[in-house]
């Protein structure tokens, strides 16, 4: 009957020695169903999946210490063949840079091999089709703001025509003294050599070019053949598109115009330097790619 009693006495004191199992592997399926639920929720990149699956698999085919019955994962730092000294150039593993290392393979790469993160940074930084399209671009704006700038020292334009880069693009103004007289919107033949220079680059530039009219606050004369600044402003832009179009052949598709008459002066119209400055016409070569962030 002792004997008995003390086998009921001790059955209870093994099952609640074993009832932290239930908890913990509650935890771990928790921890499970929480890891799933993020990796569903994360957008999977392709690329660097298969160089994740791809490592794993080299890994698991050369073997490692653990599995081999090596030092293990706490005994790393006593051999050469350790997972911490694999990352250790001076204890024989493979370096930064994915040099082949002195050891047999067991550090988790193939000898000359980049290590997965080494490799992702070389992919990450492979420029895209519309990075590349945007430096293009820059370099052909860079050309062209060079050459016109170039022409305009050679001829003495300075005080004619000014080349400016602008967040919009490579902006060209024209003063309305280069191109027409007072009042007038018929471009005058000294202008049309410079026309010439400009509708050449712009043959190969292949973007968009904003022609923009401007005028100073002060109205037309009474005999003027235009109501107002609006339709002077218009019509100067409209006289140099039509130059491009009908004495040089250029595309219309590449071509835009508008008369903002005095509403975006450049300088202070109260002066007579500032409104001489604010009739102008402004050639725009617009960039047509921004660069991402």
């Amino acid at each position: 009957m002792r004997q008995r009693n003390r086998r009921q006495r001790r059955a209870p004191g093994r099952e609640n020695s074993d009832r932290w199992m239930i908890t913990y592997a509650d935890l771990i399926t928790l921890l499970l169903i929480f890891f799933v639920i993020l990796y569903a929720m994360s957008s999977l990149d392709t690329q660097k999946y298969a160089i994740v699956t791809d490592s794993l698999s080299d890994t698991f085919k050369s073997g490692s210490a653990v599995l081999e019955g090596g030092n293990g994962l706490l005994d790393g730092s006593k051999g050469n063949d350790g997972a911490a000294d694999s990352k250790d150039p001076e204890k024989g593993g493979s370096s930064s840079a994915g040099q082949p290392a002195g050891g047999s393979g067991q550090n988790g790469t193939a000898a000359g091999t980049p290590a997965p993160g080494q490799q992702e940074d070389t992919e990450e930084h492979q420029p895209t089709a519309r990075e590349l399209a945007f430096r293009e671009q820059e370099e052909k704006l860079a050309d062209l703001m060079g050459v016109i700038t170039q022409y305009v020292k050679d001829n003495n334009l300075g005080e004619q025509i000014f080349v400016a880069d602008k967040p919009q693009g490579i902006a060209i103004t024209l003063s309305d003294r280069f191109l027409f007289d007072t009042g007038r919107a018929e471009l005058k033949p000294p202008a049309f050599p410079a026309l010439r220079q400009l509708s050449g680059l712009f043959r190969g530039i292949g973007a968009t070019i904003s022609i923009e009219g401007h005028t100073d606050n002060v109205p037309v004369t009474p005999g003027s053949v235009y109501r107002d600044n609006w339709e002077l402003s218009g019509a100067r832009a409209m006289s140099v598109l039509r130059f491009f179009l009908d004495n040089e052949g250029l595309s219309p598709e590449h071509f835009q115009y508008a008369g903002y008459a005095d509403t975006r002066p450049a300088y202070d119209n109260t002066t007579p330097e500032g409104r001489q400055r604010n009739r102008r016409v402004e050639l725009i070569v617009l960039r047509q790619l921004q660069e991402e962030e």
